[in-house]
This record gives structure tokens, C-alpha cells and sequence, in this order.
């Protein structure tokens, strides 16, 4: 049986390098792992790698998030600047189930502006926008998962 110490090591070469894929043999021992598919290509799954679980009785700290900056490219044909997805997790538009969401299309954001919430191990992350401008576009879905990078909002730059 493969080693957790080298399977955790394998994934941070994998992240390293941006490899997608890597297999290993040694001796009879085989180990093959694969990155998950990006939220917007097909498949019905999103792979995290695992995390050890947090102690028992100790609740995790939640971090303030620097906001992310928004993406240097621009959408050449519009110029819409994306703002990414810090973490992988769970993407919610609102507060809650009964509250309207943080931002949709047409709404003024500043760089402090929370758009929404990322939930990662239970640590309910808020999001702010990282620029100023007008929201053109919400690309994510509530309650999705989303990955690392991934855009969440189109932003037009005031």
C-alpha cells in the first residue's frame, strides 16, 4: 500500500509542475492520479485532494482573505476583467438560502465589495470583488463547486 506522505507529494509536484496526470510504478506497487476536471467541462464530479481532518474539539480558525486580484487579462472583445475564485469549495451567491445574493448583474462593486461566499472545509470564506466597476456577468451557478482560478464574475472597470 502506497504511503499517504508520498501520494501528498506526488499532488504538490503535480501542482508544481501543472501536470494533469502522473503514474508511478515500483516494483508491483502502482499509483495513478489524475487532476480533476475544471468545473465548466463535463464530467459529474469535481476531485479535491484529501486534507487531513482537523483536531478534534478545536475549531478552525476562519482567515480574513486578502481580496483576489482581478485578472491582468482582459476579455479582448468587451473588457471585462474577471474576478477569480480564491480556493476550491463551494460558490453561494447569498448570505443565506432567504437573503438576495451579494451582487448580480448591473451592480456597482468596489474592490471591498463582498460578491459572495466560498465554503471550504466548513470555513465560510466572504469574497470581495478585488475592483471597481460594474458586474456584468455572474458565471457561476449557487451552490456549485468551484476550483481554484476559476471566474466567478465578469467585471467592467469603472
Amino acid at each position: 500500500m502506497v504511503e499517504v506522505e508520498v501520494i501528498k507529494r506526488l499532488v504538490e509536484l503535480m501542482v508544481e509542475n501543472d501536470l494533469a496526470e502522473v503514474s508511478i510504478r515500483d516494483g508491483e506497487e502502482e499509483i495513478s492520479l489524475k487532476k480533476a476536471q475544471a468545473a465548466n467541462a463535463p464530467g459529474p464530479y469535481l476531485q479535491a485532494p484529501m486534507m487531513p481532518p482537523p483536531a478534534v474539539g478545536v475549531p478552525a480558525p476562519a482567515a480574513p482573505l486578502a481580496p483576489p486580484p482581478a485578472r491582468e487579462e482582459e476579455d479582448t472583445d468587451s473588457g471585462l476583467v474577471a474576478v477569480p475564485s480564491p480556493m476550491v469549495g463551494t460558490f453561494y451567491a447569498a448570505p443565506d438560502p432567504s437573503s438576495p445574493p451579494f451582487v448580480k448583474a448591473g451592480d456597482s462593486v468596489s474592490p471591498e465589495s463582498v460578491v459572495c461566499i466560498i465554503e471550504a472545509m466548513k470555513v465560510f470564506n466572504e469574497i470581495k470583488a478585488g475592483v471597481s466597476g460594474v458586474v456584468e456577468q455572474v458565471l457561476v451557478a449557487n451552490e456549485t463547486a468551484v476550483e481554484f482560478d476559476q471566474p466567478l464574475f465578469k467585471v467592467r472597470p469603472a
